[in-house]
């Protein structure tokens, strides 16, 4: 029987998609690839109790999502597209719940954030403002790609191998310090952090690309050790 795999979702409180209404939506880019790995996927709206989802579940998946809000005030102009609290509060939940359980997760962009606030770290609110000497990470799609530079002896370079191809980047916000029980998996050639990982868990990697957006290893590769793992 296939892993069964929660996807959480983003959630549009403020009428974005349509006036006065919320709506729940994700890219369907992740459910493809953790299909194409021999996964199932299950969408997971924000609800009242989020522990209570993974008794069923065998891995989670964090996907990209809007900003986390900064702990302290940036210049005029630095603009944030904030996450909703009750879709923050709700991932965070799951989040921990999830890593209590050892359940195998893996967080994508936003959900590689979070896994870092999660356990104790500390994120770049707006790399241009905080890292002004960094390249860019907010690359055109679908062919703008950086570098990356993968750490030996880690679970990613065994999922992608040591010298993977250009990953795809579409972020200002990331991580600092990856917490508590965590280690840095891979950088930018400008330093950034590009990936963490637990020390000791079978799987629980945070990624800062989009790997369900690309084709070959970074695809298949990382979703399959993902599903692997659910498995």
């Amino acid at each position: 029987m296939a892993p069964l795999i929660g996807i959480s979702t983003c959630l549009d409180d403020r009428g974005r998609w349509k006036a006065n209404r919320n709506y729940h939506y994700i890219d369907t880019a992740y459910a493809s690839a953790i299909e194409a790995a021999g996964g199932s996927p299950v969408y997971l709206p924000v609800q009242r109790d989020p522990p209570a989802l993974l008794r069923s579940l065998d891995g989670l998946l964090i996907p990209g999502g809007d900003d986390l809000p900064p702990t302290h005030d940036y210049p005029w102009g630095v603009e944030f597209d904030l996450a909703p609290e009750e879709q923050l509060n709700f991932d965070r939940l799951l989040l921990a719940d999830a890593l209590q359980r050892r359940h195998p997760v893996l967080g994508i962009c936003y959900g590689m954030q979070l896994l870092a606030t999660v356990r104790g770290g500390a994120l770049v609110y707006d790399i241009p403002t905080d890292r002004p000497q960094a390249g860019p990470h907010r690359l055109p799609e679908p062919d703008g790609r950086h570098a990356l530079q993968i750490e030996p002896g880690t679970r990613l370079s065994e999922a992608l191998g040591a010298n993977p191809p250009p990953v795809n980047s579409l972020h200002h916000q990331g991580v600092e310090s990856p917490g508590t029980g965590m280690r840095i998996a891979a950088r930018a050639e400008d330093g950034l952090i590009e990936a963490i990982e637990d020390e000791e868990q079978l799987f629980c990697v945070g990624v800062q690309w989009h790997p369900e957006k690309l084709s070959g290893i970074h695809r298949d590769g990382l979703f399959g050790a993902f599903v692997a793992a659910c498995g």
